[in-house]
């Protein structure tokens, strides 16, 4: 599951959308590839995002997930609509067994050292930073790499093109999460060449950091 992982942080950037309408989602799919920038957490927070799912994880070259994954029931959920990894705010023991039963890797939302330590407890090294810009930033990230040396993590909330590079260059950060590429009113009116441009601009700049 480590190695679907790694194919998931391959371009630095994790794209987190929100998709308030399913017919939008295989323009957002085709969007994304066309802009080098071929995975998507699809966040669990609207009616559609199950959908949405589904119709993405049928492009075959784009690697479709779930984010806002908060209960065991929403991992069955997203993993029957097509999602091959899931995120999560916070660090549920129970939603993380299920996503093991499940075979589906996930990553869990961590802000504090006993966040981590329990993480890295329960056999998880890739973890969420989450909310990034109200927890230290940058800055708790680098504290915790001098003591968690087997964890690495994708900084989300507060992530911007602006300060990509404070993060990215830090050794264990090996991918943000973000939603720049991606405005929500922009999937919602199918703009997908903005999106396109948007998504290879960020790889882009991920790349030169």
């Amino acid at each position: 599951m480590s190695d679907l992982l790694d194919e998931v942080l391959a371009r630095g950037i994790v794209p987190v959308v929100v998709v308030r309408d399913a017919a939008r989602a295989a323009g957002l799919a085709d969007a994304l590839v066309a802009g080098n920038l071929p995975v998507a957490e699809v966040t669990l927070r609207t009616a559609a995002a199950p959908e949405a799912i589904a119709t993405m994880a049928k492009n075959p070259d784009l690697l479709v997930g779930a984010g806002t994954v908060l209960t065991p029931d929403q991992v069955d959920l997203a993993v029957d609509a097509g999602a091959r990894f899931l995120v999560s705010p916070g660090l549920s023991p129970a939603t993380v067994a299920r996503a093991n039963e499940r075979g589906v890797p996930i990553v869990p939302g961590t802000v504090t050292p006993s966040d981590v330590m329990a993480a890295l407890a329960s056999g998880l090294t890739t973890l969420k930073f989450f909310p990034a810009s109200n927890y230290g930033g940058a800055g708790t990230l680098k504290a915790f790499a001098s003591v968690f040396s087997a964890a690495r993590f994708v900084p989300t909330g507060g992530v911007s093109a602006g300060n990509l590079g404070d993060y990215l260059s830090l050794p264990n950060v090996p991918a943000v999460g973000g939603s720049w590429m991606v405005p929500a009113d922009v999937v919602d009116a199918g703009d997908f060449a903005t999106i396109e441009q948007l998504s290879a601009e960020a790889v882009a700049a991920a790349s030169v950091v």
